[in-house]
């Protein structure tokens, strides 16, 4: 089913003021299994876990491993699993894919250039995205506006018409405080980076810690201008 611009906005009016929960609810209910969080393992993305799993404890989700993840990262995918009962699903690159990539820009080419990190993005981000994408027709995502300024225009149900997919950002309109605070309440297992000044962390060579008052995007993918910061998952339609 494609959603049109009035159905999106009548979603978002309908849910201006509801909870996460409820959001979820309405659309787990909706979709069942044709409905999954893709999850990078950050605190929006294990407290969005935490209030699916509560709602279903058969919900879906899955994650991305680039081959380039900190170890900190794979720690937490095995311990959430623990934590909940569950076995999260994983999406790996191609290997002909990625090695074709290797051969033809090196190991870490997205330092030199856009055009070959977002390569590099494509080849082990986003084509094991779009085979996720294969099996459902919602999918979930742990955006908040506050995060970065290509974010704050995003709504909490928008048309992905590059997948087909819905898109439902349940925490589009929470601070970072209230996800924290969130954690904390629920003792919702998280990444050990972030007490270590890693507010956003996605592969290891892309990813350093933040320095006081900088933005907490500002340590992924830190060499390029902010508006060009995304790895293309969230790119506008």
């Amino acid at each position: 089913m494609k959603y049109n611009v009035k159905d999106i906005e009548a979603l978002n009016q309908r849910f201006e003021n509801s909870k996460p929960e409820e959001v979820l609810q309405y659309f787990m209910e909706m979709f069942g299994d044709r409905m999954a969080l893709s999850s990078s393992l950050s605190i929006e993305d294990q407290t969005l876990s935490d209030m699916m799993l509560k709602i279903n404890p058969k919900a879906r989700i899955f994650t991305l491993d680039t081959g380039r993840l900190f170890p900190d990262t794979y720690q937490l995918i095995d311990k959430t699993n623990l934590y909940y009962n569950i076995k999260m699903e994983v999406f790996c690159p191609q290997t002909e894919n990625l090695q074709q990539f290797v051969r033809e820009f090196g190991i870490n080419p997205f330092y030199e250039s856009i055009e070959k990190r977002h390569a590099c993005c494509e080849v082990r981000k986003l084509e094991p995205l779009r085979r996720a994408f294969k099996t459902i027709d919602a999918w979930v995502c742990g955006l908040r506006q506050a995060q970065s300024v290509t974010r704050k225009d995003m709504q909490m149900v928008e048309w992905d018409e590059n997948h087909g997919l819905l898109k439902i950002n349940p925490l589009i309109h929470w601070t970072e405080e209230q996800v924290w605070d969130y954690i904390k309440t629920y003792h919702v297992p998280y990444n050990k980076l972030h007490d270590k000044g890693y507010p956003s962390i996605g592969c290891e060579p892309c990813t350093r810690a933040v320095k006081p008052g900088e933005d907490i995007r500002a340590g992924r993918w830190w060499w390029e201008s902010p508006e060009h910061r995304e790895c293309g998952l969230h790119r506008s339609n």
